[in-house]
């Protein structure tokens, strides 16, 4: 009888113990990477004031690699390429008050990432909380930082502030770039929008990375009834937002009547698909090219959450973006607050 309750009850009993010796691994792994990035700091702080002090060149990093590796073999991270990284990190941080502390909550390689792919304080910021927040590993930074995560989330065109609650609009305005990479379709110069949907279906699991990784597939030509029948063309659901994503595909150009119909086919889900538990559905129109001015008004007067991006076969943006990306305050308040609002989301 009595092995029999073990029997029982062990398998439950196994999990508990297993995710709380995961749980001790991660810990120590973080305080790990925590010791490595501050040995990395006063490393760099110490070649950088004795070569103030005794006005040494850049020949005591050659020598000062060669000799930590021949008194620490087989340790890596000891390279001159390395020894200047680590000089170039404390240069950069040292005067930052805010970003200092959170370098140690990342690994190395993301530091290395961030530091020599962003110049700017601001976009380094992005990058790092996005790191801590999501566990991105250094490819999936890589590819968010030459896709400019960054610029399409500043850029990105939605009506969100006004129609999503405080606690919701900005991981929404995460999930909506203001401009997608469909490289991957390998489309002919000329296609449709049935072409193109038809091209997202047979690569659909690229599709939803390019979307931002918290998507899953819900159906394509979705079918909503009314007195008329009307199709989705993708319809998603995000797991983060509770939300399903309706998404229409244009090939050309936007027009201001997409953002009605767009409002209709929320309007629907919302009263016969969506469940109860769910956050109110949000739709993404997806066009070959956009006027940022009829977006901007297009969406005025419209209730329901939009967002208009563009897709091109190749990720660009626009040679003078920075006139379009907002103040540096605006920039810092936007920040904050979505940081503040993805804490209380956990």
């Amino acid at each position: 009888m009595a092995k029999q309750q073990i029997t029982k009850g062990y398998k439950e009993f196994f999990t508990e113990i297993k995710e709380k010796i995961y749980q001790a691994q991660y810990e120590a792994m973080k305080q790990v990477n925590k010791d490595l990035i501050k040995l990395y700091w006063e490393i760099g702080r110490s070649i950088v004031e004795k070569q103030q002090k005794h006005k040494w060149g850049k020949s005591v990093v050659e020598n000062l690699s060669a000799d930590l590796q021949k008194e620490f073999a087989g340790v890596n991270g000891l390279s001159a390429d390395n020894l200047w990284r680590m000089r170039k990190f404390y240069l950069n941080y040292k005067g930052q008050e805010k970003l200092a502390p959170m370098v140690q909550q990342i690994g190395w390689s993301h530091n290395v990432v961030i530091m020599e792919k962003c110049k700017d304080f601001l976009e380094r910021e992005f990058y790092i909380k996005m790191v801590i927040k999501y566990g991105w590993t250094k490819n999936v930074l890589v590819h968010q930082v030459e896709g400019k995560s960054y610029e399409k989330f500043l850029l990105g065109q939605t009506n969100f502030d006004k129609t999503l609650p405080e606690k919701y609009k900005h991981q929404a305005k995460l999930a909506v770039k203001d401009e997608y990479s469909f490289e991957f379709l390998e489309l002919g110069e000329e296609y449709s929008e049935r072409e193109l949907e038809l091209a997202i279906m047979r690569n659909m699991r690229k599709f939803l990375m390019e979307m931002g990784g918290d998507f899953t597939f819900v159906a394509n030509q979705y079918k909503l009834s009314l007195e008329e029948d009307f199709y989705i063309d993708i319809l998603l659901y995000h797991r983060r937002l509770k939300s399903l994503v309706a998404i229409e595909l244009k090939t050309g150009k936007f027009k201001a009547a997409y953002a009605g119909t767009m409002n209709l086919y929320l309007a629907v889900l919302n009263d016969t698909v969506k469940l109860e538990d769910e956050n109110p559905s949000i739709g993404i129109i997806v066009c070959k090219e956009k006027s940022r001015t009829t977006v901007e008004y297009a969406l005025k007067e419209i209730n329901l959450p939009i967002g208009v991006t563009t897709y091109k076969v190749t990720p660009t943006l626009p040679r003078d973006y920075k006139k379009y990306l907002p103040s540096p305050e605006t920039i810092i308040n936007s920040l904050e607050g979505m940081f503040n609002d993805l804490s209380e989301t956990e």
